[in-house]
Parts: structure tokens; sequence; C-alpha cells
């Protein structure tokens, strides 16, 4: 049976009815943040406690992979009811260094400093040479701003399937 979105009373109830399959899930199974922002961005509109759901979620979890994709959906949304810092800051302080250099590239306006003293104290030679070479050409980190503005052709870059709960 298919609803009828095109009328506006059928259409939010279609919202409120996959918002809230989307809450029950963050709610009740572990570890399904990044399931749940998958459905969030295939539906493209949920109810404003779906985000709460999912933020709850991640928090609970300690889930670095979904805190670094919900932070990065925020970004793009500005009014979302989700504490983006704090997801930056999880992924920042918990993650691995792939994370950190995934969100130096692809926030808007990166905590550069943060980002960069965290990587550095890894002593992780690799990373560090990546941090580096990437802030030579953008200076000021301006991660996703800086390639739209200069019309790079990079993509965002997700973080692999094998990386979802791992919190360092």
């Amino acid at each position: 049976m298919t609803t009828n979105t095109t009328n506006p009373t059928n259409k939010l109830a279609a919202i409120k009815t996959a918002s809230n399959h989307i809450i029950a899930t963050a709610t009740n199974e572990k570890g399904s943040a990044l399931k749940c922002i998958h459905q969030v961005t295939v539906l493209k509109q949920v109810t404003e406690p779906t985000f709460i759901a999912i933020e709850q979620r991640i928090l609970t979890d300690q889930d670095i992979a979904g805190a670094y994709h919900l932070a990065l959906l925020a970004q793009q949304t500005s009014d979302l009811p989700i504490d983006a810092k704090q997801l930056i800051d999880m992924v920042i302080n918990k993650g691995d260094n792939t994370k950190r250099l995934a969100l130096l590239k692809n926030l808007p306006m990166p905590p550069v400093d943060l980002i960069k003293q965290k990587i550095l104290s890894s002593n992780d030679d690799k990373a560090i040479q990546l941090m580096e070479a990437y802030l030579q050409t953008n200076p000021d980190g301006g991660g996703s701003v800086h390639m739209t503005s200069t019309q790079q052709k990079e993509h965002i870059v997700p973080l692999s399937p094998s990386d979802n709960n791992q919190n360092a």
C-alpha cells in the first residue's frame, strides 16, 4: 500500500511515521546510529526528536563514526537540535587520526588547532605528513568551505565500515 504524500496532511503523517520508526530504532538498538543517519539522509525530512534520539544513541554508545557523520550532517543543516560541537569534540578526542583528518577536510570550518594538536601528539608520521600536506594547500584549514570556494573536485571522505564503533 502506498501513501499519497502530495497531500500536505498525508506528507506530514508519513514524516511522523518514518521519524517514529527511526526514533524507535535509535532508542532500542545499540549501535544503530549509522543505520538511523542513513535513513534520515534517504528520507530528507524527519522530525526534530529524530535527531535528538540519534544523538543520544551516539552518546550512549560512544559511537565515533556516528558522531562524525551526524556532525557533518549538522554542519549542512544549521537548525538541527543537536550539539555538533560535542560530537566534533568526541571525534577529535576519542577518534583516530583517519577520523581527525576527515574532520579537517570535511567540516566547513574545522577546529584546526585542536585537530593539529591531537595528530601531532599521536606521533603518527603518516597522519602528520597527510595533515601537513593538506594544511600546506589550505593554510587556514578552511575545510569544505575551501574546497567549494576553490572549485576543488575532492569529495567528502567517508569512514570505512570497519570503523563503526571503535573508540580509539
